[in-house]
């Protein structure tokens, strides 16, 4: 049955829970960087399913791949062993010089497990489980998640909120180490805040804390949900800093669509874990592993990474270059294709008039664009993502 996109959102308003404000799109099919409606009208994806297709939508290795793997073994549970998840596993540690992976299904079950080592960690070496989390974060949508996020709008309605976090300012080491007590167990952060509109992660506050946590033997938490997997020209946003974590969480982009979370470990605090303290039944199941396998394999092959620097670079430049001509916009900010352009306007108004053009992005912390194409997305799209934004904030003033 083919239904349109009224018909779609009729479903939708009376079957499905109303957590989403949805915009007045379906999509039926998605090609590379470009998706199209129901009715068979064309976008350009500069949001990629929020920051998930890195290899653009429908690649031929990833949907190979799961083709492929689809035939042979979907499911078999974690008592048994399969080729794709070692493998993945293998990769993966290879790629972090974290020596422990542990895969999820999604981002906040990654934070969650993040949240555990650390937790598990400290009790063995003495110390509290209470996590230091930055203000302006984004962790996830579990009750724990949600506590780690600390957003008062996220929180409301659902006490008893879980104990054990407390906020600290992003770049403010001296804020962070008042906060420290026998009680702290762990430090958690996003290298480049994503929701909270592109922030990045100051090196000397982060080299810092990283010499601090080693000091005091507290657990460093990145979160790189939204910043890993090639979307900032490097594997791993940490990457730019050259200070590396204890324990990392990814998903979104790892496994190019298919449903995926991992959190990576060191030895010394990945060890903290004994048999029977964590588990699950879908995560690392042999689909989602081939899949990422193939998406590894393809930004790697295709040469995404520098891909992403070199149209990062760009897009940030043609903004800087017309910045005198759009007071509008403050700053531009980010690694890669990780971008955010601050506004001195709101943001969401100028993403529906981005819409209405046929461009897909994203507005949040008020007043910051978001734009996290795919790596590969052609310079073409990307050059009309440009004058498309240009355009909508002229039409916004």
């Amino acid at each position: 049955m083919s239904y349109s996109t009224e018909e779609l959102h009729e479903l939708d308003k009376t079957y499905y829970l109303p957590t989403f404000r949805r915009y007045p799109l379906a999509f039926k099919k998605g090609q590379g960087s470009r998706l199209w409606d129901m009715e068979g009208k064309e976008y350009i994806d500069a949001l990629a399913g929020i920051a998930v297709n890195n290899v653009g939508h429908a690649h031929p290795k990833v949907a190979d791949a799961i083709g492929r793997q689809a035939h042979e073994l979907i499911h078999i549970s974690n008592f048994y062993l399969s080729e794709p998840q070692m493998e993945l596993a293998k990769k993966l540690a290879d790629l972090s010089g974290l020596q422990r992976v542990f895969f999820g299904n999604s981002g906040a079950e990654a934070a969650e497990g993040a949240i555990k080592i650390a937790r598990k960690y400290a009790s063995k070496h003495g110390r509290g489980g209470t996590i230091i989390a930055m203000k302006n974060a984004f962790h996830g949508r579990t009750l724990a998640t949600v506590a780690a996020t600390g957003k008062e709008a996220m929180m409301n309605g659902f006490a008893p909120i879980p104990a054990g976090f407390l906020h600290a300012p992003f770049n403010d080491l001296e804020a962070i180490k008042s906060m420290v007590t026998q009680e702290v167990g762990g430090i958690m952060l996003e290298p480049i805040q994503g929701e909270g509109g592109i922030n990045l992660a100051d090196s000397a506050f982060l080299k810092s804390l990283r010499a601090y946590c080693d000091e005091q033997n507290l657990v460093l938490i990145f979160d790189e949900i939204q910043s890993g997997m090639g979307r900032t020209g490097k594997m791993f946003a940490h990457e730019h800093y050259d200070v590396k974590p204890d324990v990392m969480t990814l998903a979104k982009a790892l496994g190019g669509g298919m449903p995926i979370g991992a959190v990576l470990a060191s030895e010394k605090v990945g060890s903290a874990i004994d048999w029977g303290d964590h588990g699950t039944t879908f995560g690392g199941n042999p689909l989602a592993c081939a899949a990422a396998l193939a998406t590894i394999a393809a930004m790697e092959e295709e040469g995404m990474l520098q891909q992403a620097t070199e149209k990062g670079a760009w897009l940030k430049a043609e903004v800087a270059n017309v910045k005198s001509s759009y007071p509008e916009i403050k700053e531009i900010r980010g690694y890669g294709l990780m971008i955010g352009i601050e506004l001195t306007i709101e943001s969401k108004p100028v993403v529906a008039t981005m819409m209405e053009h046929g461009v897909l992005a994203n507005a949040t912390a008020g007043n910051v664009i978001r734009l996290v194409p795919p790596l590969n997305i052609p310079m073409e799209d990307l050059k009309t993502v440009f004058e498309v934004l240009l355009k909508s904030i002229k039409a916004n003033r």
